[in-house]
């Protein structure tokens, strides 16, 4: 089944068709630094630092993100295959689907209103610590922001598609949306890109490490 847009989100998203990701920087919002979770050993040690990376990744602060999107396994009897990823735009969740009708859940970041997409894709291309590269309409729409970037931004913390990509191909062909990192963790669970799914670095190293490339995909509204 191919990519599918609401009529509203087809008119909404057009001019980002073929914009690949292009992200929203945000600033962490004031109320969640003031908030403290109660973090179990095992699972903070998913979220430590890495400093193996071409690219050291400094440990999440669990002050600046909502505990409900830290990684865990889930029942999840969903009737897909193992090794299909099921994106939830609704519930801002990627499902690795495991053997046993249970999943790997994620937290994830997806489209802002407007700019979501449903149906299959397949991972046709994975990258560690890609390069990205504003479209000309991203360039035309924020010059000061994007114009620097045109011939492409190097690797690196600060690179809008993290520390690695999944690229989705739908009939052989790049369909211009990735799953990819991002260093800004309190934007998971919120809907803050042009279409495109993020996830906290240390999780798309994981799924990353996970899935092979022909994986199906399948994204929900």
């Amino acid at each position: 089944m191919p990519l599918t847009f609401s009529r509203r989100a087809f008119l909404a998203a057009t001019p980002f068709a073929l914009a690949g990701c292009a992200t929203q920087r945000l600033d962490p919002p004031p109320e969640t630094l003031a908030r403290t979770h109660i973090i179990p050993p095992h699972l903070a040690a998913l979220y430590d630092e890495m400093p193996q990376e071409r690219y050291p990744i400094p440990a999440v602060d669990f002050d600046e993100v909502d505990s409900e999107v830290l990684r865990r396994v889930v029942d999840y009897p969903s009737g897909e295959m193992p090794g299909t990823l099921v994106v939830d735009t609704r519930e801002r969740a990627l499902f690795l689907v495991m053997e046993g009708g249970r999943a790997m859940r994620y937290g994830v970041g997806v489209g802002k209103e407007g700019m979501a997409w449903a149906g299959r894709a397949t991972v046709g291309r994975k990258a560690e610590w890609p390069r990205w590269t504003p479209t000309k309409d991203m360039i035309a729409r924020e010059p000061e922001r994007n114009g620097r970037w045109a011939g492409g931004m190097e690797p690196g913390l600060e690179n809008p598609l993290g520390a690695r990509a999944l690229y989705l191909h739908r009939d052989g062909r790049d369909s211009m949306y990735r799953i990819h990192g991002t260093n800004e963790p309190w934007s998971i669970g919120k809907s803050v890109s042009s279409g495109c799914i993020r996830m906290i670095n240390q999780d798309v190293i994981d799924l990353y490490s996970r899935v092979p490339i022909g994986a199906p995909v399948i994204v929900k509204l």
